[in-house]
Protein backbone atom coordinates (compact mmCIF):
# COMPACT_ATOMS: atom_id res chain seq x y z
CA UNK A 1 0.00 0.00 0.00
CA UNK A 2 1.64 3.86 -0.99
CA UNK A 3 2.00 6.13 1.65
CA UNK A 4 -0.94 8.10 0.66
CA UNK A 5 -3.34 5.48 1.30
CA UNK A 6 -1.79 4.43 4.48
CA UNK A 7 -2.00 7.83 5.60
CA UNK A 8 -5.14 8.06 5.06
CA UNK A 9 -7.19 5.01 6.21
CA UNK A 10 -4.60 4.00 9.12
CA UNK A 11 -6.89 6.50 10.85
CA UNK A 12 -10.06 4.87 9.99
CA UNK A 13 -8.55 1.49 10.07
CA UNK A 14 -7.57 2.14 13.66
CA UNK A 15 -11.26 3.51 14.49
CA UNK A 16 -12.74 0.01 13.57
CA UNK A 17 -10.42 -2.11 15.08
CA UNK A 18 -11.42 -0.16 18.36
CA UNK A 19 -15.19 -0.27 17.22
CA UNK A 20 -15.05 -3.69 16.74
CA UNK A 21 -13.44 -4.16 19.56
CA UNK A 22 -15.99 -2.20 21.94
CA UNK A 23 -18.81 -4.34 20.30
CA UNK A 24 -17.25 -7.84 20.87
CA UNK A 25 -16.86 -6.52 24.66
CA UNK A 26 -20.26 -5.39 24.57
CA UNK A 27 -21.96 -8.61 23.12
CA UNK A 28 -19.90 -10.63 25.56
CA UNK A 29 -20.66 -8.46 28.87
CA UNK A 30 -24.07 -8.80 28.35
CA UNK A 31 -24.06 -12.84 27.75
CA UNK A 32 -22.11 -13.42 31.08
CA UNK A 33 -23.76 -10.63 33.10
CA UNK A 34 -27.51 -11.15 32.11
CA UNK A 35 -27.41 -14.39 30.53
CA UNK A 36 -28.68 -13.60 26.94
CA UNK A 37 -28.89 -15.11 23.92
CA UNK A 38 -25.89 -14.47 21.32
CA UNK A 39 -28.19 -12.01 19.22
CA UNK A 40 -30.00 -10.17 22.22
CA UNK A 41 -26.62 -9.18 23.49
CA UNK A 42 -25.60 -8.25 19.97
CA UNK A 43 -28.79 -6.15 19.57
CA UNK A 44 -28.37 -4.39 22.92
CA UNK A 45 -24.88 -3.37 22.27
CA UNK A 46 -25.86 -2.22 18.82
CA UNK A 47 -28.08 0.17 20.18
CA UNK A 48 -26.00 0.80 22.97
CA UNK A 49 -23.10 2.28 21.19
CA UNK A 50 -25.50 3.82 18.94
CA UNK A 51 -27.43 5.71 21.45
CA UNK A 52 -30.64 4.81 18.71
CA UNK A 53 -33.21 5.09 21.89
CA UNK A 54 -34.75 1.91 21.24
CA UNK A 55 -36.47 -0.37 24.06
CA UNK A 56 -34.28 -2.83 26.16
CA UNK A 57 -34.31 -6.06 25.17
CA UNK A 58 -35.19 -6.99 28.69
CA UNK A 59 -35.04 -5.58 32.53
CA UNK A 60 -31.35 -4.59 33.32
CA UNK A 61 -29.85 -5.79 36.68
CA UNK A 62 -27.88 -3.21 38.37
CA UNK A 63 -24.15 -5.08 37.32
CA UNK A 64 -26.41 -4.84 33.93
CA UNK A 65 -26.68 -1.05 33.86
CA UNK A 66 -23.43 -0.09 34.96
CA UNK A 67 -21.96 -1.93 32.41
CA UNK A 68 -24.13 -0.60 29.83
CA UNK A 69 -22.90 2.80 31.44
CA UNK A 70 -19.68 2.10 30.74
CA UNK A 71 -20.13 0.81 27.41
CA UNK A 72 -21.73 3.91 25.99
CA UNK A 73 -18.93 6.29 27.77
CA UNK A 74 -16.98 3.65 26.34
CA UNK A 75 -18.16 4.23 22.63
CA UNK A 76 -18.85 7.90 23.23
CA UNK A 77 -15.07 8.70 23.61
CA UNK A 78 -13.93 6.43 20.57
CA UNK A 79 -16.43 8.16 18.30
CA UNK A 80 -14.98 11.70 19.83
CA UNK A 81 -11.54 10.29 19.08
CA UNK A 82 -12.43 9.18 15.42
CA UNK A 83 -14.27 12.27 14.69
CA UNK A 84 -11.33 14.56 15.82
CA UNK A 85 -8.70 12.67 14.73
CA UNK A 86 -10.39 12.66 11.00
CA UNK A 87 -10.99 16.06 11.06
CA UNK A 88 -7.37 17.36 12.09
CA UNK A 89 -6.19 14.92 9.37
CA UNK A 90 -8.10 16.48 6.45
CA UNK A 91 -8.60 20.58 8.16
CA UNK A 92 -5.37 20.44 9.25
CA UNK A 93 -3.61 19.88 5.94
CA UNK A 94 -1.90 16.78 6.20
CA UNK A 95 -5.00 15.12 3.85
CA UNK A 96 -3.99 17.61 1.35
CA UNK A 97 -0.03 17.23 1.67
CA UNK A 98 -0.50 13.42 1.27
CA UNK A 99 -3.20 13.76 -1.64
CA UNK A 100 -0.66 16.02 -3.09
CA UNK A 101 2.28 13.71 -2.52
CA UNK A 102 0.21 11.11 -4.10
CA UNK A 103 -0.56 13.15 -7.19
CA UNK A 104 3.30 13.57 -7.22
CA UNK A 105 4.35 10.13 -7.30
CA UNK A 106 2.15 8.77 -9.93
CA UNK A 107 3.41 11.50 -12.27
CA UNK A 108 6.85 10.96 -11.72
CA UNK A 109 6.37 7.29 -13.03
CA UNK A 110 6.02 8.78 -16.43
CA UNK A 111 9.08 11.71 -16.24
CA UNK A 112 11.54 11.18 -18.28
CA UNK A 113 14.51 13.23 -19.05
CA UNK A 114 14.13 14.97 -16.07
CA UNK A 115 16.42 17.16 -13.28
CA UNK A 116 16.83 15.57 -10.18
CA UNK A 117 17.49 18.11 -7.04
CA UNK A 118 18.88 16.67 -3.77
CA UNK A 119 18.36 18.93 -1.16
CA UNK A 120 16.28 22.39 -1.06
CA UNK A 121 18.37 24.51 0.74
CA UNK A 122 20.07 28.15 -0.28
CA UNK A 123 22.25 26.46 -3.40
CA UNK A 124 19.13 24.29 -4.48
CA UNK A 125 16.58 26.32 -3.87
CA UNK A 126 18.45 28.81 -6.26
CA UNK A 127 19.37 25.76 -8.97
CA UNK A 128 14.75 25.00 -9.01
CA UNK A 129 14.64 28.88 -9.83
CA UNK A 130 17.19 28.82 -12.64
CA UNK A 131 15.89 25.62 -14.27
CA UNK A 132 12.30 26.90 -13.71
CA UNK A 133 13.51 29.89 -15.50
CA UNK A 134 14.92 28.09 -18.60
CA UNK A 135 11.82 25.59 -18.33
CA UNK A 136 13.46 22.45 -17.22
CA UNK A 137 11.90 19.66 -15.98
CA UNK A 138 12.96 18.97 -12.39
CA UNK A 139 11.84 17.40 -9.72
CA UNK A 140 13.37 17.98 -5.42
CA UNK A 141 14.07 15.62 -3.01
CA UNK A 142 14.32 16.88 0.49
CA UNK A 143 13.48 15.70 4.23
CA UNK A 144 12.58 19.04 5.43
CA UNK A 145 9.52 19.40 4.77
CA UNK A 146 9.47 23.23 6.32
CA UNK A 147 11.80 24.13 3.20
CA UNK A 148 8.82 23.38 0.56
CA UNK A 149 5.72 23.18 2.40
CA UNK A 150 5.23 26.39 0.94
CA UNK A 151 5.78 25.37 -2.91
CA UNK A 152 3.05 26.33 -5.10
CA UNK A 153 1.33 22.44 -6.90
CA UNK A 154 2.73 23.27 -10.06
CA UNK A 155 6.44 22.51 -8.25
CA UNK A 156 7.33 18.43 -8.14
CA UNK A 157 8.93 17.15 -4.81
CA UNK A 158 9.02 14.05 -2.83
CA UNK A 159 9.89 14.06 0.72
CA UNK A 160 12.35 12.22 1.85
CA UNK A 161 15.91 11.41 2.34
CA UNK A 162 17.91 11.50 -0.65
CA UNK A 163 20.71 9.10 0.11
CA UNK A 164 17.71 6.51 0.45
CA UNK A 165 17.69 4.57 -2.52
CA UNK A 166 14.30 3.98 -2.85
CA UNK A 167 13.58 8.21 -2.96
CA UNK A 168 16.24 8.15 -5.96
CA UNK A 169 13.72 5.45 -7.78
CA UNK A 170 10.95 6.88 -6.70
CA UNK A 171 12.01 10.21 -8.65
CA UNK A 172 12.86 8.09 -11.58
CA UNK A 173 16.65 8.16 -11.48
CA UNK A 174 16.44 5.76 -14.53
CA UNK A 175 15.12 7.82 -17.09
CA UNK A 176 16.43 11.43 -15.64
CA UNK A 177 19.16 12.99 -17.64
CA UNK A 178 20.75 14.74 -14.67
CA UNK A 179 20.95 14.68 -11.10
CA UNK A 180 22.19 18.13 -8.96
CA UNK A 181 22.82 17.00 -5.13
CA UNK A 182 23.23 19.94 -2.83
CA UNK A 183 22.95 18.34 0.70
CA UNK A 184 25.39 20.40 2.82
CA UNK A 185 27.60 17.30 3.94
CA UNK A 186 29.62 15.82 1.38
CA UNK A 187 29.35 12.00 2.73
CA UNK A 188 25.72 12.22 1.56
CA UNK A 189 26.64 13.98 -1.14
CA UNK A 190 28.82 11.05 -2.28
CA UNK A 191 26.41 8.29 -1.32
CA UNK A 192 24.13 10.32 -3.87
CA UNK A 193 26.45 9.97 -6.77
CA UNK A 194 27.55 6.50 -6.06
CA UNK A 195 23.64 5.65 -6.21
CA UNK A 196 23.34 7.68 -9.15
CA UNK A 197 25.31 6.50 -11.25
CA UNK A 198 24.81 2.83 -10.14
CA UNK A 199 20.87 3.03 -11.38
CA UNK A 200 21.31 5.24 -14.34
CA UNK A 201 25.02 4.82 -16.01
CA UNK A 202 23.95 7.72 -18.43
CA UNK A 203 22.92 10.02 -16.42
CA UNK A 204 24.67 13.69 -15.49
CA UNK A 205 25.78 14.04 -12.06
CA UNK A 206 26.61 17.56 -10.55
CA UNK A 207 27.74 17.59 -6.85
CA UNK A 208 28.04 20.57 -4.75
CA UNK A 209 31.13 20.02 -2.46
CA UNK A 210 31.95 21.77 0.49
CA UNK A 211 36.05 20.74 1.27
CA UNK A 212 38.63 20.58 -1.31
CA UNK A 213 39.64 17.01 -1.01
CA UNK A 214 36.21 16.17 -1.25
CA UNK A 215 36.74 16.72 -5.20
CA UNK A 216 38.84 14.20 -5.91
CA UNK A 217 36.28 11.86 -4.47
CA UNK A 218 33.25 12.65 -5.84
CA UNK A 219 34.54 12.58 -9.19
CA UNK A 220 36.19 9.02 -8.72
CA UNK A 221 32.45 7.67 -7.22
CA UNK A 222 30.90 8.88 -10.57
CA UNK A 223 30.24 13.04 -11.03
CA UNK A 224 30.86 15.01 -13.77
CA UNK A 225 31.08 18.04 -12.13
CA UNK A 226 31.84 19.20 -8.30
CA UNK A 227 31.04 22.70 -7.77
CA UNK A 228 32.44 23.98 -4.31
CA UNK A 229 30.19 27.03 -4.10
CA UNK A 230 32.08 29.06 -1.48
CA UNK A 231 35.34 28.91 -3.66
CA UNK A 232 33.06 29.86 -6.89
CA UNK A 233 31.73 32.84 -4.93
CA UNK A 234 35.20 34.19 -3.21
CA UNK A 235 36.43 34.28 -6.56
CA UNK A 236 33.61 35.80 -8.85
CA UNK A 237 33.67 38.77 -6.16
CA UNK A 238 37.23 38.52 -6.40
CA UNK A 239 37.17 39.08 -10.05
CA UNK A 240 34.96 41.82 -9.63
CA UNK A 241 37.35 43.67 -8.25
CA UNK A 242 40.49 42.93 -10.50
CA UNK A 243 38.56 42.53 -13.76
CA UNK A 244 35.15 44.95 -12.38
CA UNK A 245 34.30 45.88 -16.31
CA UNK A 246 35.22 41.60 -17.71
CA UNK A 247 32.79 40.93 -14.91
CA UNK A 248 29.82 42.76 -15.27
CA UNK A 249 30.05 42.03 -19.03
CA UNK A 250 30.13 38.21 -18.39
CA UNK A 251 27.77 38.41 -15.98
CA UNK A 252 25.02 40.12 -18.35
CA UNK A 253 25.48 37.19 -20.33
CA UNK A 254 23.25 34.71 -19.11
CA UNK A 255 22.95 30.98 -20.13
CA UNK A 256 19.42 30.94 -21.51
CA UNK A 257 16.54 32.72 -19.33
CA UNK A 258 17.31 36.03 -17.88
CA UNK A 259 18.98 38.16 -20.30
CA UNK A 260 18.63 39.14 -23.80
CA UNK A 261 21.82 37.83 -24.75
CA UNK A 262 21.73 34.30 -24.59
CA UNK A 263 25.01 31.18 -24.43
CA UNK A 264 24.05 28.23 -26.07
CA UNK A 265 25.56 24.50 -27.14
CA UNK A 266 24.66 23.13 -30.64
CA UNK A 267 25.44 19.09 -30.29
CA UNK A 268 26.40 17.28 -33.27
CA UNK A 269 23.18 15.11 -32.72
CA UNK A 270 21.17 18.50 -33.19
CA UNK A 271 22.33 18.91 -36.58
CA UNK A 272 20.46 17.65 -39.47
CA UNK A 273 22.27 15.23 -41.88
CA UNK A 274 23.15 17.90 -44.49
CA UNK A 275 25.17 20.21 -41.85
CA UNK A 276 26.88 17.28 -40.16
CA UNK A 277 30.88 16.91 -40.91
CA UNK A 278 31.11 20.32 -42.09
CA UNK A 279 33.54 23.02 -41.02
CA UNK A 280 32.69 26.09 -39.29
CA UNK A 281 33.28 28.17 -41.74
CA UNK A 282 30.60 26.33 -44.09
CA UNK A 283 27.83 26.70 -41.20
CA UNK A 284 28.41 30.34 -41.98
CA UNK A 285 25.99 30.86 -38.75
CA UNK A 286 26.88 34.42 -38.67
CA UNK A 287 25.75 35.92 -41.71
CA UNK A 288 22.74 33.93 -41.94
CA UNK A 289 21.55 34.48 -38.41
CA UNK A 290 23.72 36.90 -36.48
CA UNK A 291 24.57 34.50 -34.19
CA UNK A 292 28.12 34.31 -33.30
CA UNK A 293 30.46 30.75 -32.44
CA UNK A 294 32.63 31.54 -29.64
CA UNK A 295 33.68 27.88 -28.40
CA UNK A 296 34.03 24.39 -29.37
CA UNK A 297 34.70 21.18 -27.58
CA UNK A 298 35.83 17.76 -29.44
CA UNK A 299 34.93 14.76 -28.82
CA UNK A 300 37.47 13.90 -26.45
CA UNK A 301 36.09 16.78 -24.08
CA UNK A 302 38.93 19.57 -25.10
CA UNK A 303 37.16 22.90 -25.34
CA UNK A 304 38.47 26.03 -28.11
CA UNK A 305 37.89 29.30 -27.47
CA UNK A 306 37.18 31.32 -30.67
CA UNK A 307 37.37 28.19 -32.67
CA UNK A 308 39.34 28.94 -36.28
CA UNK A 309 36.62 28.41 -39.30
CA UNK A 310 38.49 25.18 -40.41
CA UNK A 311 37.44 23.29 -37.47
CA UNK A 312 35.39 20.33 -38.66
CA UNK A 313 31.95 19.47 -36.91
CA UNK A 314 32.38 15.62 -36.12
CA UNK A 315 30.52 13.22 -34.46
CA UNK A 316 30.32 13.64 -30.74
CA UNK A 317 31.82 16.90 -30.82
CA UNK A 318 29.28 20.74 -29.67
CA UNK A 319 29.33 24.33 -30.69
CA UNK A 320 28.81 27.21 -27.85
CA UNK A 321 27.08 30.12 -29.89
CA UNK A 322 26.45 33.92 -28.73
CA UNK A 323 23.28 35.59 -29.58
CA UNK A 324 20.18 37.19 -28.65
CA UNK A 325 16.72 35.66 -28.19
CA UNK A 326 15.79 36.59 -32.17
CA UNK A 327 18.99 35.53 -33.05
CA UNK A 328 18.91 32.04 -31.53
CA UNK A 329 15.44 31.58 -32.42
CA UNK A 330 16.50 32.30 -36.34
CA UNK A 331 19.23 29.59 -35.76
CA UNK A 332 17.22 26.83 -34.78
CA UNK A 333 14.37 27.64 -37.61
CA UNK A 334 17.28 28.04 -39.98
CA UNK A 335 19.24 25.20 -39.40
CA UNK A 336 16.47 23.04 -38.25
CA UNK A 337 17.63 21.89 -35.17
CA UNK A 338 16.53 18.91 -33.69
CA UNK A 339 15.47 20.19 -29.99
CA UNK A 340 13.40 17.19 -28.85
Amino acid sequence: MNLFRSKLFSRIYYFVILLLLIVSVGTTGFMLIEKWNFVDSFYMTIITVSTVGFREVAELSTEGKFFTAFLIISSFGSFAFAITSITTFVVGGQYRKHLREYKMTQQLKKMKDHVIICGYGRVGSQVASDLRSNGIEYVILEKDEHLISHQDDDTSFLYGDSTDDEILKRASIGTAKAIITCLPKDADNLYVVLSARQFNSEVLIVSRASAPSSVSKLKFAGADNVIMPDAVGGSHMASLIANADVMEFIDNIRVKGYMETNVESISYEELPAKLRNLTIGDLDSRTITGVTIVGFKSINGAYIINPDMDIKVDEGSKLFVLGNTKQIRKLVEHFELNRE
